[in-house]
């Protein structure tokens, strides 16, 4: 089991990128924007700046939703190799079967 710290630590940051999503992306626009005046574009980026930093989504650690553990962590499921070689034995994943040849 992680750190309890650090689990919530990361929960933190997934609410702060979730709450500035499109405040960090218009700005982004702007910057990026080749047509808008520099100033403007300067403007924008400070305010970019100025936001949180752990509201950027690459912030944000990929965890296992059962254990905290930020290693070995399949996306699509959201848990860890671990919870999830534990789970299929104890039979609670459909279709999930242990090999062996």
């Amino acid at each position: 089991m992680a750190k309890l710290s650090a689990v919530n630590k990361n929960k933190k940051r997934i609410m702060l990128s979730d709450r500035l999503y499109k405040k960090r992306q218009a700005l982004k626009k702007i910057v990026m924007d080749k047509k808008i005046p520099l100033e403007e574009r300067f403007k924008a980026q400070q305010k970019l700046s100025k936001l949180p930093r752990n509201s950027a989504k690459t912030r944000v650690m990929n965890r296992c939703e059962i254990t905290g553990r930020p290693h070995g962590v399949y996306r699509k499921l959201k848990i860890s190799r671990i919870a999830l070689r534990q789970l299929g034995l104890q039979g609670k994943i459909p279709g999930l079967v242990k090999s062996s040849w």
